[in-house]
């Protein structure tokens, strides 16, 4: 056989294994993104649940007799904490969400609580972490879609080793209502 035939299949064969390599260390770094893209939206979750309990202490200062409001947000906070897996997650953020709209709602009808100024701190720490989360969620989903393209489409399928597709941050049925505005 002719020994440039040799080293062209030598060649296309060490290409071939070397595309494969690439393929399959591919789907692992996508994979690891998105788990570090979840662990971006686990600590900013952390980081509101944290918040919330001194949120709540200012609270009852100022509205005690709402106990029904306060312990509704303790409950969705600890549900967030104990949550193992990310749908634990997502459905406690979003039971979570919907509490803390309450309180926030609740702070209209108490103008002394709404002009304290921790109340106010603590309502602007907030709605910080609630953009950071928003950022997360995003390039959490962002994460999410590279990598099950990688493993659903054509040759990754091939190397996908029996990965399942993840599942991306849904929208929870009560912030997908569009909001009734009157006057």
């Amino acid at each position: 056989m002719n020994p440039t035939v040799i080293v062209a299949i030598v060649v296309v064969v060490i290409a071939i294994i070397g595309f494969c390599i690439h393929l399959s260390n591919n789907i692992v770094r996508l994979s690891n993104r998105c788990d570090n893209a979840w662990d971006q939206i686990n600590a900013q979750l952390k980081r509101r649940a944290d918040l919330i309990p001194n949120l709540v202490e200012t609270v009852k200062g100022y509205a005690s007799h709402e106990s029904g409001t306060l312990e509704a947000v303790i409950v969705a906070r600890n549900g967030v904490t104990a949550a193992k897996t990310p749908d634990e997650a997502m459905a406690a953020n979003n039971q979570l969400t919907g509490a803390l709209r309450q309180l926030f709602a609740l702070s209209e009808s108490y103008p002394d609580l709404k002009a304290n100024a921790n109340f106010q701190q603590l309502q602007g720490q907030l709605e910080e972490t609630e953009n950071k989360i928003v950022y997360a969620r995003q390039s959490f989903n962002d994460c999410v879609l590279m990598f099950n393209n990688a493993i659903q489409t054509f040759p990754g399928s091939l190397f996908a080793g029996g990965r399942a597709p993840k599942h991306g941050f849904e929208i929870s049925d009560a912030d997908s209502q569009v909001p009734q505005v009157k006057f």
